[in-house]
């Protein structure tokens, strides 16, 4: 099986609505009359949650009415709420068919499929055309992309002139093994963890100046902190990260926590300008 099936596997095993619908109602939640707040706790799938991308929302800048393109975009959390918060139109590809129905159907509850739109596509040999978004991002993906050189080549090819970029990722700080399972891989063979300063390379040699980078692992662990003294205040909650991946988050999300701690891994936030 290839690296990309794999992947999508890893992820399309909880992609279904209905128990993410099942989850909201036992949350309190009025299913048919969700926001992008209801649907935060379970549509953010990276370290640091909404408040990231928040933050990377800021640090993205892009204008109103741009079109910006959301590379691995999951069940489409960040795309929403930047659709939503910055007035921009979002297309989001996403390896995984049952994220990308999943993703077009939350949007739809939440009133922003005229403005967010998904597609299965992978992103290596991405189905747009030249100069076709006004800025692009990826979240926690290229972790689980062998090739970044060809992502980071691809992106740039559908950029304008003067575009933005960024990458939100877990990148090495240091060198020591990983202890998998890890949300993004359950061994070493879909996993593909490179430093910040590979990807510096990589982002150069395709044309793009670097604007800046942020290490974000302060803000991270304070979060991590916050949602573990509320978890032992008020106990658990049906609404999370496992409301989709299942039991085994616990472990996979402990694991992330203890290469972080390590200082193995890092979460980091780069932005890039095309040239």
């Amino acid at each position: 099986m290839s690296v990309e099936k794999q992947v999508a596997a890893h992820y399309g095993r909880s992609g279904s609505e209905k128990p993410l619908l099942d989850a909201l109602r036992a949350a309190g939640k009025d299913v048919d009359r969700l926001t992008t707040a209801d649907l935060a706790p379970v549509d953010e799938f990276h370290l640091g949650w909404r408040a990231a991308t928040v933050g990377f929302g800021k640090a993205l800048a892009f204008p109103s009415g741009a079109h910006v393109l959301d590379i691995g975009s999951g069940i489409g959390g960040p795309a929403r709420y930047l659709a939503e918060t910055f007035g921009v139109t979002v297309t989001g590809i996403d390896l995984t068919p049952e994220y990308v129905a999943l993703a077009d159907a939350l949007t739809r509850r939440v009133g922003l499929a005229d403005r967010v739109a998904f597609r299965e596509a992978n992103a290596l040999a991405l189905p747009f055309d030249d100069a076709s978004f006004d800025g692009a991002y990826t979240i926690h993906v290229a972790m689980n992309i062998a090739d970044k050189a060809k992502l980071i080549a691809e992106t740039r090819r559908v950029l304008k002139p003067g575009a933005t970029f960024g990458i939100y990722d877990v990148m090495r700080v240091a060198v020591g093994d990983l202890p998998y399972p890890l949300p993004w891989a359950l061994t070493g063979e879909t996993s593909f963890v490179e430093p910040s300063a590979a990807y510096r390379q990589w982002l150069g040699a395709a044309g793009f100046t670097i604007v800046s980078e942020r290490d974000r692992s302060a803000e991270v662990k304070e979060i991590v902190r916050a949602n573990r003294e509320r978890l032992e205040r008020e106990g658990s909650s049906a609404l999370g990260p496992h409301t989709l991946m299942g039991p085994g988050w616990a472990e996979r999300s402990a694991n992330a926590g203890k290469a972080l701690q390590q200082g193995l891994i890092a979460p980091v936030e780069i932005i890039a300008r095309a040239a």
